[in-house]
């Protein structure tokens, strides 16, 4: 058992963009954990840079496609491309006052906040049920020299809870002693 401090995430960078508009138990096949260092939070600024923007009012959709790189504060989320899905009649993303449903990642996600880092093939927020999901052959998840390694992390905001799958192999964790807490 250990206390692991996974990632803030871009939580905070996820949900200003929608503003715009404990303990470990490892098994076999699965690791789960109470991330306490999440927070929801929008009062930042948030800066997207991409090397292509493309609007669709008719589907509802934004899509930022290569070298994606969105700041808010220390966070940082790297993509080469993110979708953008809107609700119909909820504002448009141009002007700012988008009701944003969904937000998609793909093509080597990053997601770096202070000494936290996680990486993946792709990435989903739902922000109906404030859920993150990042998945890929291999999704890596480090703070300082702790690492963690699976294959699909779900995050679910609200609760904090975040679980960590193998998906039929088997979930690594690799925790360096000095990055305990002295009490």
């Amino acid at each position: 058992m250990a206390n692991i401090s996974l990632l803030q995430l871009s939580l905070a960078v996820l949900v200003g963009l929608a503003a715009v508009s404990g303990p470990a138990s490892v098994r076999a096949q699965t690791s789960e954990s109470r991330m306490t260092g999440l927070a929801l939070s929008s009062d930042e600024p948030i800066q997207i840079e991409s090397d292509l923007l493309k609007i669709n009012e008719e589907t509802s959709q934004a899509t930022f496609s290569g070298n994606v790189r969105v700041l808010q504060g220390d966070t940082v989320l790297q993509a080469g491309e993110m979708i953008v899905h809107y609700a119909k009649n909820g504002g448009s993303v141009a002007s700012g006052a988008a009701d944003i449903r969904e937000i998609d990642l793909f093509k080597k996600v990053l997601i770096r906040s202070g000494t936290q880092t996680a990486t993946s093939d792709t990435g989903n927020f739902n922000m109906a049920s404030e859920t993150l999901v990042l998945s890929g052959e291999k999704v890596v998840l480090t703070d300082a020299e702790n690492v963690f390694i699976g294959c699909k992390l779900t995050v679910e905001m609200q609760s904090g809870q975040a679980k960590l799958d193998s998906c039929g192999r088997r979930v690594m964790i690799q925790l360096d002693p000095k990055s305990r807490n002295k009490q």
